[in-house]
């Protein structure tokens, strides 16, 4: 009989175990091993070259912490059955199950209006009849209706067990030292109030502010740096361009699942758009941009070129949208540079918008040493929370390199 508790050599982590059987039969899943086909950071690594990390190291660190927030707790009193540490565990390996080649950047595009949970449920679904319904606690954990609701907010919330490895995860392969949070001091802080939620005892109040900050600071330095803005942007309107031409009856070269997408019009998802979706992953969508470098379409072969050549229109970062006499000047440049009549194709101002730490959706609660709970934004020690529950936008205007420089 096969030894399934394996350990795992994680670089963030460290030593990985994993304490049941069925979360390495899952592991080996073919919809789990697609998760190492498939990029945490998704273009990430034309601008930080050691961002090359997956959803499948991200997946298994979360698992890792789910466990060491479970033995907190128990340690804490809080009793927590195998079962339930099975199922927590289970719903954290397979949050991610769903995703498809690059994320969220292309999910729309190929499934309609599929996000990536929704298909992460579909899958996790068809696995518990496949695992003969072993799975049914982790997914009723991973909707939320579990009656334990702290086994949902530490799957899904401000402060999970999912943000707190890719916030440390992202921050070490992209060597972005202002991610790099303390997890095992915030696991360590977790607690669970007599409501049956998840807390954080009151003298971890700098410990979540710290946690708070990192992910803003995150979010402006690599998520939506404008150069990795701009990539993901460039990949979504590819997909739209081929989509559009292949509309047009333009044959474009792709992978057999790829075109299948391509081709697809709006409709519900069927078993084939499924078992094609688990198909698919990041090599897919990089060959056929490989191949539309050389495509008659003037846009499509640029942008394709743009990404694969690594050489990225110009982008400029505002507070404040873009002047439109300002973006129409940068259009009719372009027109005259390539002697083409669409180059609003090529010139788009992409928003960005942030809101840290969001007090109205999933608050952060501070258990007192009376046994009651406080806001985070209301304790008398907090210092930075008050300062970023506020939105922040910025606008980034990206027109092509070759135009730089030229008066209309």
């Amino acid at each position: 009989m096969q030894n399934k508790l394996k350990i795992i050599n994680d670089p963030v982590h460290g030593f990985i175990k994993i304490p049941h059987e069925i979360l390495f039969d899952i592991i080996e899943h073919p919809y789990f091993q697609r998760l190492r086909r498939i990029g945490q950071t998704g273009l990430l690594n034309l601008i930080f070259p050691g961002a090359t990390h997956t959803r499948f190291h991200h997946a298994i660190g979360a698992m890792h912490l789910m466990f060491t927030a479970l033995e907190t707790l128990k340690q804490k009193g809080v009793k927590i059955s195998e079962e339930e540490e099975k199922g927590a565990m289970l719903a954290i390996l397979m949050h991610d199950i769903g995703h498809g080649p690059f994320s969220h950047a292309l999910e729309n595009m190929l499934m309609d209006d599929w996000h990536h949970e929704k298909l992460s449920l579909l899958l996790m679904n068809r696995l518990n009849v496949e695992f003969k319904g072993e799975l049914s606690i982790a997914i009723e954990m991973f909707q939320g209706k579990y009656h334990r609701k702290f086994f949902n907010q530490l799957i899904s919330s401000q402060l999970d067990v999912d943000r707190l490895d890719y916030l440390n995860r992202d921050s070490f392969f992209t060597g972005v030292s202002e991610g790099n949070i303390n997890t095992q001091r915030i696991i360590s802080m977790m607690n669970v109030c007599e409501e049956g939620e998840l807390v954080i005892d009151a003298k971890g109040v700098y410990s979540i502010e710290n946690f708070l900050t990192a992910r803003m600071f995150m979010y402006w330095q690599v998520y939506y740096h404008k150069t990795s803005a701009l990539a993901e942007f460039l990949l979504v309107k590819i997909l739209e361009r081929a989509k559009y031409l292949v509309s047009q009856g333009v044959d474009l070269p792709a992978s057999e699942n790829l075109k299948y997408f391509l081709y697809r019009g709006k409709a519900a998802a069927s078993d084939e758009d499924v078992e094609r979706f688990t198909q698919l992953d990041d090599n897919d969508v990089i060959q056929a941009m490989k191949f539309w470098q050389k495509s008659e379409d003037f846009i499509l072969s640029y942008w394709c070129k743009c990404v694969i050549q690594r050489n990225l229109p110009k982008t400029i970062i505002s507070s404040h949208p873009f002047d439109e006499r300002f973006i129409e000047e940068k259009v009719i440049n372009t027109n005259e540079f390539f002697e083409i009549n669409n180059g609003n194709e090529l010139v788009h101002e992409i928003k960005r918008k942030l809101l840290p730490y969001d007090t109205e959706k999933q608050p952060i609660y501070l258990l007192q040493k009376n046994g009651t709970k406080l806001r985070l934004e209301e304790s008398q020690n907090q210092l930075l929370s008050g300062l970023i529950v506020n939105k922040t936008t910025r606008y980034i205007l990206t027109f092509p390199r070759e135009i730089e420089g030229q008066k209309s």
